[in-house]
């Protein structure tokens, strides 16, 4: 698929169904963008689109399908939007390190594709409230599916959750406790973390 040259050109890219229940519409929304006028539309479609595939199949469908709606706060990045926003302050990172992460389309320093989206679990701020609860769904996760990283955030516990085709499986927070949760290497990274999250519901495909 080439860029989008037209209205019509990107509704048909909106169109594109990324899996089961997610299409690529549901994350060209950008705050970014519409406020600054800055269109947010990517370069490479067909990367964008295959990227964005695998994180929806292998990571927000389980958690939609376990957990109920999720609400997507912030998808892909065109490499002007995200290049904006971090010129100006407005919490994006250079483009150079939001490549295969919020920046759908662009490759990373290695070569490696990858796809991330900031989402809320409505079910978590429903069901665990406290303090430091947002431990248990980065655990869940964690011990149940293929993610690259995570990373939380204190508004609504949003976090974002990346899928890479040479995933590290880091977690960090910007809640307390702030920080690496967890990384290779360190000595909670492997084994079962069940006890961490009891209760939670069982992981449905």
């Amino acid at each position: 698929m080439r860029k989008p040259g037209s209205m019509k050109g990107l509704e048909d890219l909106g169109r594109v169904r990324l899996s089961k229940n997610f299409f690529f519409r549901d994350f060209l929304h950008s705050e970014i963008a519409d406020f600054y006028r800055i269109p947010n539309i990517p370069e490479d479609p067909d990367l964008a689109i295959e990227t964005g595939r695998r994180l929806c199949e292998e990571l927000l469908e389980p958690l939609e399908a376990t957990f109920g709606r999720l609400h997507i706060r912030s998808g892909y990045r065109s490499p002007e939007v995200n290049a904006f926003g971090n010129k100006n302050g407005l919490n994006c990172s250079t483009n150079p390190h939001t490549a295969a992460h919020h920046i759908w389309d662009m490759r990373d320093l290695d070569g490696c594709m990858g796809s991330a989206v900031c989402i809320v679990v409505p079910w978590l701020i429903d069901h665990h409230a406290h303090e430091g609860d947002w431990q248990k769904l980065a655990w869940w996760i964690h011990d149940h599916l293929p993610y690259a990283s995570l990373c939380f955030f204190p508004k609504l516990w949003a976090f974002n959750i990346q899928w890479h085709e040479r995933p590290m499986r880091t977690i960090q927070s910007f809640v307390s406790p702030r920080g690496m949760l967890t990384k290779p290497g360190m000595v909670n990274w492997e084994g079962d973390h069940s006890a961490l999250y009891e209760g939670f519901p069982k992981l449905r495909s």
